[in-house]
């Protein structure tokens, strides 16, 4: 049975974060937990969006890493409380906002983290005893602003997704505005996310229409927009349409994702140095050589179609294409480049059989495949 179901409310435009304590006000939060990190905050982004929020009593936390950790959600959880906020507002990118959607489960809801996450069958214990949230990416990347899910790291270092409609913001401000200033590497890694989100969702053989479609168009956006907004952090009409893309993508999100994913999840979780959406541009080319044989690939002509979006003669040109991209944007030429090593294999392999990703593929890896896609990505 498909399921499609399409709830957050969008601000999208130059200048939306001025909207930020309207939005407040319409979602019933008066005392806002901000969760930041760093380096949002020594870019001044983080002071805008403080500046939105006059009269209000804000308190902020300002350190997620990178790859958001139970260890910083309890952090956040722990100041939260003390602050008596009753909402959070994540502004930054998906590091972030994931972050955030970890306090609103851990805030208000009893036991170890784990307990919630979807590979323990978590999903259904997050209730709507969740802390509202207000999402304001400053990348285009994740689209966790207008997503359901979170990734973290456990204690145990395990990387893995939480889902749960009860996650999803109550508001997602989109303001290209606040992107202007990202630098180019950053630019190009958030943006390959964005990408491979659009193919990957597309890919995924659930019935979806909509979602199908919206990812189509967020993928034409954004292969035709990514160099770009790479080259020119201050081009205001790509940095929209990569922000669209980024938002497009997540929204496509309900059918699913797959191996790219399955794999970057784990890979995350082994090394948490390394940078999720660079992860996704490394795999996305062994992954579409691996699906293309798929029944539900080749009844749909999913990669021809993929193919037309992106200004390509075939399907089959998508993979080299990928590459091309990734060496265009300054990226790495592979996971070796990375400090990957094959030694690595058995654990990621581990990681990606079980990551919620796995199943949603339109082939169903085996560990001898997940090996030779990690070989032909390396």
């Amino acid at each position: 049975m498909a399921f499609i179901y399409y709830v957050t409310q969008i601000q999208f435009e130059y200048g939306a974060v001025k909207l930020l304590k309207q939005e407040c006000e319409r979602v019933g939060i008066s005392k806002p937990l901000v969760i930041t990190d760093a380096g949002v905050k020594a870019a001044g982004v983080l002071q805008k969006a403080l500046d939105a929020l006059p009269g209000m009593t804000v308190a902020v936390f300002d350190q997620t890493p990178s790859n958001p950790t139970e260890a910083a959600v309890r952090a956040a959880v722990a100041m939260y409380k003390a602050q008596g906020c009753d909402g959070l507002i994540a502004v930054g990118g998906g590091s972030a906002i994931d972050c955030a959607k970890g306090v609103a489960i851990a805030a208000t809801h009893e036991g170890p983290l784990k307990t919630y996450a979807t590979i323990e069958g978590g999903s259904l214990k997050i209730t709507d005893r969740a802390v509202p949230l207000i999402a304001v990416p400053t990348t285009s990347g994740t689209g966790s602003e207008v997503a359901r899910g979170a990734i973290i790291i456990l204690d145990d270092h395990r990387k893995v997704g939480f889902h749960s409609w009860h996650l999803v913001p109550k508001t997602a401000i989109c303001d290209p505005e606040l992107t202007l200033g990202l630098p180019p590497k950053l630019t190009a890694a958030t943006g390959m996310d964005a990408i491979a989100h659009c193919m990957e969702t597309f890919m995924a053989p659930a019935f979806n229409p909509p979602a199908d479609g919206i990812g189509m168009d967020g993928l034409q956006r954004g292969w035709a927009h990514i160099e770009r907004a790479t080259k020119d952090g201050s081009d205001r009409e790509a940095r929209l349409n990569m922000m669209s893309a980024s938002m497009q993508g997540a929204m496509a999100f309900q059918k699913g994702l797959g191996c790219v994913h399955s794999l970057s999840h784990s890979l995350g979780g082994v090394d948490p140095r390394l940078h999720h959406g660079t992860l996704n541009a490394m795999f996305l080319p062994a992954v579409v050589r691996f699906n293309a044989s798929a029944e539900s690939i080749q009844k749909e002509n999913r990669l021809n179609r993929m193919a037309q979006a992106m200004g390509l003669a075939s399907g089959s040109d998508i993979p080299e294409a990928i590459k091309d991209m990734n060496a265009r944007l300054g990226l790495p030429k592979g996971l070796a480049e990375m400090g990957v090593q094959r030694e690595q294999f058995d654990q990621i392999i581990l990681g990606a059989m079980a990551d919620h990703c796995h199943k949603t593929n339109p082939r169903i890896a085996t560990a001898e495949e997940y090996a030779e896609m990690l070989g032909d990505s390396l």
